[in-house]
């Protein structure tokens, strides 16, 4: 919840009991890879959790491995933020900081001492800020991905749920009244 803009219920199970108005919502996103406790939120459609216990395992055991429970996490990360992205331009602006500050430092330092390892400190600096520029560089290019990928997915920018009014004629009366 902390990396998303939609708000996941905690603790919130699978198992649902909707509505045809969020049936019909979820039907209408074109999403080939999805990631339904965040759609259930992200339609925004109101919603009464159920309190439960949850009894042990009758028999069997999970099919559930360590690796499918993190690709499942990685999965409702990927589908509702693109905050991933955006820590490479922020760790590349940090490493470029330091390097600039580490030049500071060295320059003042070899000025004032002159050089303990000549080449050494201009290498480091150099390296680091070239590594620094090229992490800002990728997050740039992470953001301008991950504006397509919101595009790609094809989410409505809004859901109507409920409209209140002149009711809208139906397709065959308008269809009549246009001929």
């Amino acid at each position: 919840n902390a990396l998303s803009r939609s708000d996941i219920p905690s603790g919130a199970g699978d198992f649902r009991l909707l509505d045809r108005r969020a049936i019909d919502a979820m039907n209408r996103l074109k999403e080939t890879s999805r990631f339904n406790k965040g759609l259930y939120s992200w339609i925004g459609f109101k919603s009464i959790g159920v309190p439960y216990q949850v009894a042990d395992r009758a028999g069997g055991v999970t099919k559930w491995s360590p690796r499918k429970l993190i690709r499942f996490a990685l999965d409702g990360l990927t589908s509702f933020s693109t905050l991933p992205l955006r820590v490479w331009s922020v760790l590349g602006l940090v490493i470029s900081l330091m390097a600039i500050a580490y030049a500071s430092v060295v320059l003042v330092r070899t000025l004032v001492y002159g050089a303990d390892v000549p080449g050494f400190p201009s290498l480091i600096i150099s390296v680091m800020l070239l590594a620094g520029v090229q992490l800002i560089s990728l997050g740039v290019l992470g953001e301008y991905l991950g504006r397509v990928y919101e595009e790609v997915k094809a989410r409505p920018l809004y859901l109507v749920a409920d409209e209140v009014g002149i009711p809208r004629p139906k397709s065959d009366e308008a269809a009549g009244k246009r001929s």
